[in-house]
C-alpha cells in the first residue's frame, strides 16, 4: 500500500467534466511492461521505451522497481554512473533509497518522496538502498522516470530536488471515492511541487474499487497511464489494463471546451490492491526533436554522443567523492 494516503473526503475535489463537450481520450494501444536487470541486478519491470517514442515524448524511460519485500542481504542499487542530456526522476512508493550525486546534491528518500535530478550537461550519480534496508531486508517499491530535455536545454547546469512526501499535493476525485497525487505539472489549476524545464504532468492514484476517475488533460499533451498495481480499464471504450500494463492514449479530434481522461477501478481487486487500483498517469508536451541516445546519454545527434564520452573520460562530468573510512576509536586502535 503506498506510504502517503488521506482521507479523500477532506481534500479538494476535482471538477466535473461535462460529457457532452469534453474531448475525451481513446485508447491507442496497451503495451506490457518487459523485465530487465539493472544496476548491480535488481529487476525492473519497464513499459517503455518498448512503445514508439513518438508516443511517448517527452519521456525516455519508465521503470517499475518492485513491489518487493527484500530478505536480509538482497537489496541492490547501482554504482556511480555519467548521465547527460535529460532527467531522471524517482519516486519512491514505499520504502527507502539513497541518491548521491558529483555536484553534492542528495540524500535518503522514503514512502512518498521523489528525488528529482537533473542531469543536464553532465553529472556522475549514484542510487543505494540504505545500510539498514541491506542489513534487516524490508518492503522496497519504487519508479524512476526519465524525462527528455529540449536542445535548448540540454547544457544546463545539474540540479536536484529533493520532493519530499508531505509537498506533494493531494486532491480527491469528483465523486470522492479516489485520490490523486500530484507530483509535477498541474491538473485542473492544481499545482505539484517538481519544478521542470519540459512541460509535464506526474500523477499517482488511487482508484477506489469500483471507482471512476476523469481527468481534465491539457489538449497539446500526450498522455499515458501505467498500471503499478491492480486492474482497472482506460478510456470511454474502457480498454481492459491489468497490472504492470500501460495504457497510451491517442491524440484528441474533439472540438470541444476541453480534453478529458477515463479511468476506472475492478470491482474486484488482488489482495496487494484492496485499497484500490494504483495508476501512474503521465503526459507532457512532445519536444519533436532527433533524438540520439546510447546508454547513459540522450542527445540530438551522433557527434554530441561520441563528445559525451570523451567528456566522461576526461572527467569533465564531476569527480567521485573520496569514500570516508570510519575512525578507528582508542580501544580499537590497541586491537591492531
Amino acid at each position: 500500500m503506498p506510504a502517503v494516503m488521506a482521507d479523500p473526503l477532506t481534500l479538494p475535489r476535482l471538477p466535473r467534466l461535462p460529457e457532452e463537450t469534453t474531448g475525451w481520450r481513446r485508447v491507442a494501444k496497451v503495451v506490457t511492461a518487459q523485465r530487465h536487470l539493472e544496476g548491480e541486478g535488481f529487476q525492473v519491470r519497464r513499459p517503455f521505451p518498448s512503445v514508439d517514442l513518438s508516443l511517448a515524448d517527452p519521456f525516455l524511460l519508465l521503470d517499475q522497481m518492485g513491489e518487493v519485500e527484500y530478505a536480509p542481504g538482497e537489496a541492490k542499487g547501482t554504482p556511480w554512473h555519467p548521465h547527460r542530456g535529460f532527467e531522471t526522476v524517482t519516486y519512491m512508493i514505499d520504502g527507502t533509497f539513497a541518491h548521491q550525486d558529483t555536484t553534492g546534491g542528495g540524500g535518503v528518500i522514503t514512502d512518498g518522496a521523489t528525488q528529482w535530478m537533473t542531469a543536464g550537461a553532465g553529472i556522475q550519480h549514484i542510487e543505494q538502498p540504505p545500510p539498514e534496508l541491506v542489513t534487516k531486508g524490508g518492503l522496497f517499491h519504487g519508479v524512476q522516470l526519465w524525462v527528455n530535455l529540449p536542445r535548448a536545454q540540454k547544457w544546463v547546469k545539474p540540479r536536484y530536488q529533493d520532493i519530499e512526501a508531505r509537498d506533494v499535493k493531494l486532491l480527491a476525485a469528483e465523486d470522492g471515492a479516489s485520490l490523486v497525487r500530484v507530483i509535477a505539472g498541474s491538473v485542473a489549476g492544481y499545482q505539484g511541487p517538481g519544478s521542470t524545464y519540459t512541460p509535464i504532468t506526474y500523477l499517482h492514484a488511487t482508484i477506489a474499487p469500483g471507482a471512476q476517475l476523469t481527468l481534465p488533460w491539457p489538449r497539446e499533451f500526450n498522455a499515458m497511464a501505467y498500471s503499478l498495481s491492480g486492474r482497472g480499464t482506460a478510456g470511454v471504450e474502457e480498454v481492459a489494463v491489468g497490472d504492470g500494463q500501460l495504457a497510451v492514449f491517442g491524440g484528441s479530434h474533439h472540438k470541444g471546451e476541453t480534453d478529458g481522461l477515463v479511468l476506472r477501478a475492478a470491482e474486484s481487486q488482488p489482495l496487494a490492491s484492496k485499497n484500490g487500483w494504483e495508476v501512474l498517469i503521465l503526459g507532457g508536451l512532445p519536444i519533436r526533436e532527433p533524438i540520439a541516445r546510447y546508454g547513459p546519454f540522450v542527445m540530438n545527434t551522433r557527434e554530441e554522443i561520441v563528445q559525451a564520452f570523451e567528456d566522461f573520460q576526461a572527467g569533465r562530468m564531476g569527480t567521485i567523492p573520496a569514500e570516508r573510512v570510519p575512525h578507528l576509536s582508542t580501544a580499537d586502535e590497541s586491537l591492531a
